[in-house]
């Protein structure tokens, strides 16, 4: 049975700040009791990833954003249709809308942290920028962690 919490980070970690998703999922696993989470990283969202939600209680998606206006932002998710459920990578939402699609309910809450992101070139390493916004992202979902519940997780989203 999957943990009540999943934490799916994703991204490519030869990108330079694409890297963000996986590298806040490392820190999570260092400094976090996983007793209640799962930890999932993958390049980019496929189809195959709305199964992956199911049975969860709560579920945040990371990952590096260039559109970001502060080191990071915090939202929920709502299942929508876009065009990337027919593409290679899908959004957050499309997933959910996947799920809620093939599995005919209503996919459980879910989250999405993005950071802020400079430079997402093949090659590259952490920019300086990102490196001090992923320190501010993973201080903030060691708070999440410390209250998982749905409650103190909405009144933690960004304005």
């Amino acid at each position: 049975m999957p943990k009540p919490i999943l934490i799916f980070g994703y991204g490519n970690l030869s990108r330079g700040d694409d890297a963000l998703g996986p590298l806040l999922l490392e820190y999570v696993e260092e400094h976090s009791n996983l007793n209640q989470i799962d930890l999932l990283c993958d390049f980019q969202l496929q189809i195959e990833h709305a199964l992956d939600i199911e049975h969860r209680e709560l579920v945040l998606f990371v990952d590096a954003s260039v559109a970001c206006q502060q080191a990071f932002s915090f939202t929920q998710l709502k299942a929508n249709k876009d065009k990337s459920y027919t593409t290679h990578a899908m959004s957050p939402s499309a997933v959910l809308d996947v799920y809620q699609s093939i599995k005919h309910q209503v996919p459980p809450p879910c989250f999405l942290l993005s950071i802020k992101a400079e430079k997402l070139e093949l090659g590259e390493g952490l920019s300086s920028e990102a490196k001090q916004n992923l320190q501010s992202a993973c201080l903030f979902t060691e708070q999440l962690l410390k209250l998982p519940n749905l409650a103190f997780w909405l009144t933690q989203l960004s304005n």
